[in-house]
């Protein structure tokens, strides 16, 4: 399933813009039945109302292990690519840590460090919605790179509730950018820092991430985040 997308072009997306879309990753009854989840009564380790803890409007639960067969395929399979960006990355930063290439060693690493929560989510937004710029850090042990695929589909389902993210540069005001999503899209997006090349050679540029206020309707997403939580 993943063999179809083109990584050679999502790299040099995220090089240049810090983002990419990844097209149809998941098909419309996937989507339908990842959302229908949310309402399960087992299978999530947490539910947390963003109201409560100043991070916007909305909800969202976080999956327990087991993992749903979709999502943890989705994690396993995403992994190895971005790991490759990732390598890349660190090394133009000058960042000494690598991942390895299976995301099982690397969740290795993670919960020998006391980081042993999976944290894979579900979100779920109405009319009034929001989710505040932030970055989804967890521990010491951070893969710079994260997935959101929309499950809903725009203008049927809902109205606003756009994906934005920001990047402030060293000595330069913040810049926003919008990425347009349908069902079935997932965006990867850097965590934190990502490397971008000036004249004097490479530098970090830091990323934050939010949702724009819903009009009307229901949004769902599934949050992809490859390092576990403390």
């Amino acid at each position: 399933m993943l063999d179809r997308f083109d990584w050679t072009a999502i790299a040099a997306s995220l090089d240049a813009q810090g983002w990419a879309v990844l097209p149809g990753l998941l098909s419309p009854t996937q989507c339908a039945d990842t959302a229908a989840l949310y309402d399960a009564e087992t299978g999530f380790r947490s539910r947390v109302v963003m109201a409560r803890h100043g991070f916007g409007r909305g909800e969202y639960r976080y999956f327990a292990y087991p993992l749903p067969e979709t999502v943890a395929a989705l994690r396993a399979g995403l992994y190895p690519p971005l790991a490759a960006i990732a390598n890349l990355w660190h090394h133009r930063m000058g960042i000494a840590h690598r991942f390895p290439p299976a995301h099982g060693d690397f969740l290795k690493r993670c919960h020998e460090a006391g980081q042993t929560r999976p944290t894979p989510l579900l979100l779920r937004y109405g009319p009034g919605d929001y989710n505040c710029l932030h970055q989804d850090l967890y521990g010491e042990h951070v893969f710079p790179l994260q997935l959101a695929v929309l499950l809903s589909e725009p203008a049927r389902d809902f109205t606003g509730g756009e994906f934005v993210l920001t990047e402030q540069r060293p000595r330069m005001q913040s810049r926003a950018a919008v990425v347009p999503l349908r069902q079935g899209d997932a965006v990867v997006f850097a965590v934190h820092q990502r490397p971008v090349r000036g004249s004097r050679g490479d530098y970090r540029v830091n990323m934050r991430h939010g949702v724009s206020e819903m009009r009307s309707g229901q949004r769902h997403v599934l949050g992809l985040i490859l390092h576990d939580s403390v």
